[in-house]
């Protein structure tokens, strides 16, 4: 739950600590990682997909960042203000206790908002602690050269593209590149630390300790009032509702996107290649995303995602794979070129760090079922979508009905080319599926006898050349043998009984080569070359999946040992990263919205089997 910050360094030598050793805030525009030990090291303005200003998870000596600790030796702990997204580090010492609290408000009002203000209140709670503090801002990935203008309390830092305010309560010392303060805090007394996005149309402006309560104050209701829409008060209300947090700061509030993660190129494995960039809007994550917020009741959230789709005429692309890409920018733009920060060394020496993601051209046709699933249960337990909306839902099923029966790159984004994959043949029947009930249940004009044509041929597909015989099992690909994770999906999607005869052969064959304890690997590489090197931990999302597999197959004590048990794999705020590695760290982009999402079903569903 933390560490002692007087021996900052691990036993390796890294100056890194551990990914899960973080929390996160936002203001539902951008968002920051702050340490177990009071630094702020990865944080981008003014947006998710900016570049960073802080960025020292990704090179600690290039990166920028901005610490923030006691003087002495200090054992830390770290929590989340109940029920908020405000952040409180404690520091604990032979001569008192003090606290960090770091959050930025959520504010409407435009000009404001452009501020992107991050708000750090240092407050002595008993005796006495002398505090140090170092901004060392590196923009544009670190690539990007700055000056310091220092005046009193006041420090402002220009960039070609970004200029940033610090104002501050404590006294400042500059050297033209960085700031900092030496201070001393008794029982009482408190310091706030403000830094501010500011430009000709947001002007500087400080902030007092009595406006940094005010804030904090809002803050936390604005918090409290958006989680008590939650339907959720089942055995694990708060793992819940902080998935749930999660997922709301991982929104990009000005057009409804939501975003993978807040990170870019944390390793999958340390010292490999398997980084890359999930600051942007995948279909499949952001419609897994919609079903998870429904579920909890929170159908505005869905309604400004359907709202993204609808006013970037996602539905209506006419790309070269299809109408949908796999991803979008935050904004909707569809070009994210995927290139590589060569002067970063990477977390732990991880490179390459990459900013874009070229697997935007890949087909991946499971995203269309994921899509429309989504659509369908916002028709259902949301608004009835508009006839403009089902327009497009039908255009894209046409193509969809021309277009399932070929070779994609897959669920995983795998680089060694395309192949049959039997889940994106899985999800294009459940595109089917969902758009054929829509059709019925509302009388909207389709072309049904087509689409049924093509979803039945699809099963049947599945079902013949989908399951082997020799293996007992529903394989990764069309007449292959390697087992997927992905199809603990199939029960899920309704696409076979769960306690069918071969989906309850095909979940004891995932249980002996892909799990193991609680978690689960998505596929074995070795017997299904990706086109990357070296090995992956087990994925987090799959880990959750098999929770669900196993409580709708009946098997409740199973699927509820298995969920406590991935529980324990939460960092200390209940936080969880895209992998879990051999000694059970956190590995990939942090935190992540597919660990999330799929925690909440696997709840929801656990809860409702055991009564």
């Amino acid at each position: 739950m933390g560490f002692d910050t007087a021996g900052f360094e691990q036993a390796d030598g890294s100056r890194y600590i551990p990914i899960s050793e973080h929390g996160l805030i936002g203001d539902l525009r951008t968002a920051a990682l702050v340490g177990t030990d009071g630094t702020i090291d990865w944080y981008c303005c003014p947006r998710f997909d900016a570049p960073s200003v802080f960025g020292s998870i990704l090179d600690a000596d290039r990166g920028g960042s901005f610490e923030l600790a006691a003087e002495v030796p200090t054992r830390t702990r770290q929590f989340y203000f109940p029920d908020t997204n405000v952040l409180i580090t404690r520091f604990f010492a032979a001569d008192g206790v003090a606290e960090i609290q770091d959050f930025m408000p959520v504010v409407d009002e435009s000009r404001e908002a452009a501020r992107h203000r991050l708000i750090r209140r240092v407050i002595c709670v008993r005796g006495t602690l002398p505090f140090r503090v170092r901004i060392a801002p590196r923009f544009g990935y670190g690539a990007e050269a700055h000056t310091t203008h220092l005046e009193d309390h006041l420090a402002v830092f220009r960039s070609p593209s970004l200029t940033l305010a610090l104002t501050a309560t404590a006294p400042l010392e500059s050297d033209g590149l960085d700031v900092w303060s030496h201070f001393k805090l008794h029982e009482g007394e408190s310091n706030v630390f403000a830094l501010d996005q500011i430009s000709d149309e947001v002007p500087v402006r400080s902030c007092p300790r009595a406006e940094a309560q005010e804030q904090a104050e809002a803050t936390v209701r604005f918090w409290r009032h958006w989680l008590a829409a939650s339907r959720y008060h089942g055995r694990w209300r708060e793992m819940v509702n902080r998935s749930a947090l999660v997922l709301k700061l991982l929104t990009y509030a000005p057009t409804g996107a939501i975003v993978a993660a807040p990170t870019t190129s944390l390793p999958e494995q340390i010292g490999g290649e398997r980084n890359w960039d999930y600051r942007y809007v995948w279909v499949r994550d952001a419609a897994f995303c919609v079903y998870a917020m429904l579920r909890l009741g929170f159908t505005s959230e869905a309604e400004a995602f359907m709202g993204f789709l609808s006013e970037r005429g996602i539905l209506r692309g006419t790309g070269e794979s299809g109408p949908l890409q796999i991803m979008y920018g935050i904004d909707g733009r569809i070009d994210l070129p995927e290139y590589e920060l060569t002067h970063l060394e990477g977390y732990l020496g991880s490179a390459p760090v990459r900013v874009g993601n070229a697997a935007t051209g890949q087909l991946q046709l499971d995203i269309y079922g994921a899509l429309i699933d989504s659509i369908y249960l916002y028709d259902k337990w949301g608004q009835p979508i508009s006839s403009d909306r089902w327009d497009e839902v039908g255009a894209v099923v046409d193509w969809l009905c021309e277009h399932w029966d070929q070779p994609d790159e897959g669920v995983w984004e795998t680089r060694a080319g395309r192949r049959n994959f039997v889940y994106s043949r899985l999800m294009c029947w459940v595109a089917l599926e969902r758009a054929i009930r829509m059709a019925n249940h509302r009388g909207l004009p389709a072309d049904l006898p087509r689409w049924r044509e093509s979803r039945d041929a699809i099963y049947r597909q599945i079902m013949r050349r989908g399951w082997s015989a020799e293996r007992g099992a529903f394989v990764q690909g069309l007449d292959d043998q390697v087992l997927d994770a992905s199809l603990l999906m199939m029960p899920m999607a309704k696409f076979i009984s769960p306690t069918d005869p071969k989906w309850l052969s095909t979940l004891d064959a995932l249980t002996t080569d892909l799990v193991s304890d609680s978690l689960v690997y998505r596929y074995d590489p070795t017997a299904s070359p990706d086109g990357l090197h070296g090995p992956e931990g087990t994925f987090s999302i799959c880990s959750f999946w098999y929770v669900e597999a196993l409580a709708r197959a009946g098997r409740l004590e199973e699927a509820r040992l298995a969920f406590e048990k991935m529980l324990t794999y939460a960092n200390h705020l209940g936080l969880f990263a895209e992998e879990i590695g051999p000694t059970g760290e956190q590995l990939g982009n942090f935190p992540q919205a597919f660990t999330h999402l799929s925690l909440i079903s696997a709840a929801f569903n656990l809860d409702r089997a055991l009564g």
